[in-house]
């Protein structure tokens, strides 16, 4: 008989547990989604307003700028710098806020547990 991953999950070592119940996991997971769930939100709205106006303001969508440059050009090259800009922000506020949590919730595991993940090592 196979083993479910409920199964694996329920024989995971008990560090787990207790990190995760420490206010530095908590504080980690809180910033992690004060960033991304706004960021989701507002990339996902753009985008829609992009897809929205493409399909119900076509007469301003089509409206040219520069030669054969229209506005629709200008909004979907956006979603690309938005995408990029996304991305490096991320990164700077990842590398700044969250992963000084995650060596030192990584350095407590180690202490706990070891470099090669067997107590008593």
């Amino acid at each position: 008989m196979s083993e479910t991953p409920h199964d694996q999950a329920a024989r995971h070592d008990p560090v787990y547990d207790r990190l995760a119940a420490t206010a530095e996991f908590e504080q980690l997971r809180s910033r992690y989604r004060g960033f991304v769930i706004p960021a989701t939100v507002a990339f996902l709205a753009w985008y829609l307003l992009y897809v929205v106006m493409s399909n119900w303001a076509g007469d301003f969508m089509s409206t040219k700028l520069v030669g054969n440059i229209n506005v629709a050009l200008v909004f979907g090259l956006l979603q690309f710098v938005t995408t990029f800009g996304l991305a490096y922000f991320y990164s700077r506020f990842s590398t700044s806020q969250l992963d000084p949590l995650a060596r030192g919730l990584e350095q407590a595991y180690t202490d706990e547990v070891g470099t090669d993940g067997k107590r008593g090592q």
